[in-house]
């Protein structure tokens, strides 16, 4: 149900109080969270003290990994597991400290102001952290006294300041108003979306700095969840935002056609205007996830339904690859296809050889196992790798990769990238990525910046290269991000370092 890249490589698994898993705590309790090792394929089973149901999530700034809200207890099913709606849950993991590995969430006692069932979560250039909408009690999202149409801030160190501040894109959207899509822009405000509608939000202060039109087509956000990605920065383009949304569908039921369409937007162009084209086949639930190249990769999710248990069917299962340097009508192409329907509940994100990793599909209230005429799709318990295509075909790639510093600032420095590749190399790019909190569709802060370079000399095979970071904060708010050093398109194993 959630997901994140930690910094020791592996992955954090979080879902809800469940009656069945297939790993269990010292306690004899089922466990709801692991950490997994995508080299070694062993899990560790990890214990929450709250229920994480459709929680939200990011960095913060230390690089410690945060969950907030939740859902109710489910005593008669674990009575270990408390009330989650304002809770909030950190996850400490380092790539130089093994021993935080297999450590569980530590839960310190602090609260939200009020009570947040899918709730996004944006990091902002200050290291504070954004919280907005959710549902008070996980009743009917149609009637008003059950949602939280409300926005929050956290401090750097994930306490709260106490205060939930009414969010007018928000209460005018119900009830597509929760798990917006929130991107940080580099004037340091935020792009929001709900529903249909777009604004430009200044956090601090706390006003709207610009309405956007409105998307053509469907719905976008919870139940109708589509996909939305800020799409790469770079000094080529001043790191101007351009964000793509994908997907959606038009209401909550078995029968609601998937979106074919996508809107892209420049929200600070002069006067932006949403840029249409369309996927090769309507759907959704489906998420885009950057790669290091540039290009995005969007899976998962159905051709007809919308998310919610059991309102699903006709599985997407093809790979679409979304090329942002291509012209309107040549952007996508159709990648390989799985035979696993990933619907509700499912997750994909970038690993650090350059991989994606598919997981979840949880459609069913509780876990079921074998497939029926009431159920057809079942709780998946198995994870995929995708091969992008810069990797198939094995091809060399960069070796040996050593940076200078893994304490990076967000100041327009420099550092210096030592590497090995093979000769006659044409050209290479850095990326500066961070993968975020992956849940239903929506990646929370994810990013990624081409960070300009010097020194690439095409007849060497061994290189040391200088690269020049972004000018500030509001380009790449502080925490972990992994470094790509690709070669005529090809990554080498990412390596986490500290932005600040």
């Amino acid at each position: 149900m959630h997901a994140g890249l930690l910094q020791n490589g592996r992955v954090v698994f979080l879902d809800k109080v469940e009656n069945y898993t297939q790993l269990k705590l010292p306690n004899g309790q089922y466990a709801y969270s692991s950490e997994y090792d995508p080299a070694t394929q062993k899990l560790a089973p990890l214990s929450y003290k709250t229920n994480a149901f459709c929680s939200g999530g990011i960095f913060l700034a230390d690089g410690q990994f945060i969950s907030v809200g939740g859902n109710a207890p489910l005593d008669f099913m674990d009575p270990t597991v408390g009330d989650g709606f304002k809770g909030i849950r950190l996850l400490k993991r380092s790539a130089s400290d093994a021993t935080l590995n297999g450590q569980s969430w530590n839960e310190p006692g602090t609260q939200l102001s009020t009570a947040r069932w899918y709730a996004s979560v944006q990091i902002m250039p200050d290291s504070t952290i954004f919280v907005a909408s959710g549902s008070l009690n996980g009743l009917d999202p149609s009637k008003p006294e059950n949602n939280n149409p409300t926005y929050e801030i956290l401090n750097a160190d994930g306490t709260p300041q106490g205060k939930s501040i009414n969010m007018e894109i928000l209460s005018k959207n119900q009830p597509y108003y929760m798990y917006p899509f929130m991107h940080l822009l580099n004037d340091g405000n935020l792009f929001v979306f709900v529903s249909k509608s777009a604004e430009i939000f200044s956090v601090g202060g706390g006003s709207v700095v610009r309405t956007l039109p409105d998307l053509p087509g469907s719905y976008r956000t919870y139940p109708n969840t589509g996909g939305s990605v800020l799409l790469p920065l770079s000094s080529a383009n001043k790191w101007n935002p351009d964000i793509v949304i994908c997907g959606g569908g038009p209401y909550q039921d078995i029968s609601a056609p998937g979106e074919a369409s996508c809107g892209r937007i420049q929200p600070l162009a002069a006067n932006p205007s949403w840029e249409m084209e369309a996927m090769p086949e309507g759907r959704g639930m489906v998420e885009g996830t950057l790669l290091p190249d540039g290009t995005v990769i969007w899976v998962n999710g159905a051709q007809e339904g919308a998310q919610g248990f059991g309102v699903a069917r006709s599985p997407a299962l093809e790979v679409l690859i979304y090329d942002p340097a291509q012209p309107v009508g040549k952007r996508f192409t159709t990648g390989p296809k799985s035979t696993i329907a990933r619907l509700y509940h499912s997750v994909a994100l970038l690993l650090l050889d350059g991989t994606l990793l598919i997981s979840g599909s949880n459609p069913v209230e509780q876990p079921v196992l074998t497939p029926s005429a009431q159920n057809p799709f079942v709780t998946e318990f198995r994870n995929e790798i995708y091969t992008p295509p810069y990797l198939q075909g094995n091809p060399t790639r960069p070796s040996n990769v050593t940076l200078s510093s893994k304490a990076l600032k967000a100041n327009g420095s420099t550092f210096t990238i030592k590497f090995n590749c093979k000769a006659n190399s044409k050209a290479v790019k850095v990326s500066l990525y961070y993968g975020g909190f992956v849940t239903h569709s929506v990646h929370m802060g994810h990013r990624m910046a081409f960070l300009d370079t010097k020194g690439f000399n095409t007849a060497s095979t061994s290189q040391t290269i200088t690269v020049t970071m972004p000018p500030d904060k509001n380009v790449t708010p502080p925490g972990p991000y992994v470094v790509y050093v690709l070669i005529d398109g090809v990554p080498a194993i990412g390596q986490f370092v500290q932005v600040s």
